[in-house]
């Protein structure tokens, strides 16, 4: 399985998004690693089909995703950052739904929202309104949802972002243990929360590919002390005195 992106760009007005973003995605996890304002959720929009890009092209395995439509949709687990769901469902009530929408067998759909909520520590708060949960507790929701389907592709944008550490380390190792034979993107600008899983970091500065290897690899590739591992990378690469 291949997503290839080929010179993407994105045009808002006069800002420039995405400027020639080229990259191929096979099977593994991939850090999209970057400070607020790299293009990372403008990229992540255009390979969910959000919006189109002004120029380039996505290819699965060969066919352009834009053609395929619904059928690729389809393929898509995806996480965002907005955390605009509906406040008068339960949590439970929410990924029946969102399993049904993603064509979920009815037979086996309850047993996989009680091992998801169970994974995303949401059992106690799971027949109770989102509208009363909290940040952190919608997020993980989100989190869990995107699972449903078993997709082939899952993209989280900024996954622990508002999450405490020790919920922080459950949904890392959530991803690391479903990442077997799919294609996994997370973009976020919080080092800590990728270098661990990720097979590949794809560093994004100013809407481009700054880099992209394995995190050891880069460590090495960019003359890094091994101690600093890719925390001095990032600050090397995004020239910044301290990480955000």
């Amino acid at each position: 399985m291949e997503l290839a992106l080929k010179g993407i760009t994105k045009q808002y007005g006069s800002k420039r998004a995405l400027d020639d973003f080229s990259y191929s995605f096979e099977e593994g996890v991939y850090g999209l690693l970057g400070p607020n304002g790299a293009g990372k959720s403008t990229l992540i929009k255009i390979i969910t089909h959000s919006v189109k890009p002004t120029g380039g092209e996505i290819t699965l395995d060969g066919d352009d995703i834009f053609k395929q439509k619904e059928e690729y949709r389809k393929r898509i687990g995806y996480m965002p950052q907005q955390q605009t769901i509906y406040p008068f469902y339960t949590g439970r009530q929410f990924l029946n739904y969102m399993g049904l929408l993603k064509g979920e067998d009815r037979k086996s759909l309850d047993d996989k929202i009680q091992f998801y909520l169970e994974k995303v520590n949401l059992i106690s708060v799971a027949d109770k309104k989102i509208g009363t949960y909290s940040g952190g507790m919608k997020q993980r929701l989100l989190i869990a949802q995107t699972f449903l389907g078993d997709p082939d592709i899952m993209i989280f944008d900024e996954p622990t972002a508002g999450l405490d550490p020790k919920e922080r380390i459950h949904v890392r190792n959530l991803i690391h243990d479903n990442s077997a034979g799919k294609i996994i993107i997370v973009a976020t600008h919080v080092v800590q929360d990728i270098e661990s899983i990720a097979d590949c970091i794809v560093l994004q500065k100013e809407g481009k590919v700054a880099e992209a290897d394995a995190p050891d690899k880069l460590v090495e590739k960019m003359g890094v002390d091994p101690d600093q591992g890719l925390e001095g990378v990032y600050m090397k690469v995004f020239e910044e005195t301290e990480l955000k």
